[in-house]
């Protein structure tokens, strides 16, 4: 799994604080966002075009529900998996939850072991939904109507079925696929597809998203495969 951005809404300094220390820890995480308040979640949701893989969002905050920043999120346009961290077990809390558009409850206090498998778990559903959106380079890439669009000019590139499912594994692999995985992945094992089709799905790919195809710097080939600088 690649490096995922989380929004971390939690008003437990102690606990937020503990919570990015050991996650910043693990590999799968690149980035988190911290929030105190529910209205600093709901404007760190709203800001920038990089979209959130998941959000870890306390029910009980100082300013706001819980369940109703988890409303205001889903009415933003926020489509990743949501947990909600809550002290209750209740039945009740956990169904108004999860009527508010949260996708899990995690009961405090909890596992950190247990907290990222579900995370993970979340995260790897997620991307395989219609609501998926990624970031990559300059783009925002929606798998579902398989387009990227730059973000500074809104110009939309249109992907065809295999560039979208190159993009999308590199995507997901976060590191160096070598030519016959990704091969194997895109069009399975069919005996009439060589790696010579992979390469010239690459070439046309980095004709529509590179500023300079020549000279790669998102779809980078490496060790003998290809990468992704998401």
């Amino acid at each position: 799994m690649a490096a995922r951005r989380i929004l971390l809404i939690e008003d437990d300094d102690l606990l937020r604080r503990s919570l990015v220390e050991q996650m910043s820890m693990q590999d799968e995480i690149g980035e988190i966002v911290e929030a105190p308040t529910g209205a600093a979640g709901l404007d760190a949701a709203g800001a920038g075009s990089v979209p959130f893989d998941l959000v870890l969002l306390d029910l009980g905050l100082p300013d706001l529900d819980g369940r109703d920043v988890c409303r205001s999120l889903r009415a933003q346009g926020v489509r990743c998996p949501v947990i909600m961290l809550t002290a209750s077990d209740s039945d009740r809390d956990t169904i108004t939850g999860l009527e508010a558009g949260a996708n899990d409850y995690v009961t405090k206090p909890f596992r950190l072991a247990v907290l990222m498998a579900r995370v993970k778990a979340h995260i790897r559903q997620h991307e395989q939904s219609d609501d998926a959106v990624f970031a990559i380079g300059p783009y925002r890439f929606t798998p579902a109507v398989k387009m990227l669009i730059d973000e500074a000019s809104n110009r939309k590139i249109r992907l065809t079925e295999k560039e979208t499912a190159i993009l999308k594994y590199l995507y997901r692999m976060g590191t160096v696929v070598d030519r016959d995985t990704l091969l194997g992945e895109v069009w399975g094992y069919n005996a009439a597809v060589s790696t010579h089709t992979l390469e010239t799905h690459v070439y046309r790919l980095r004709q529509k998203i590179e500023a300079d195809p020549g000279n790669a710097a998102l779809l980078v080939t490496e060790s003998g495969g290809y990468r992704l600088r998401a």
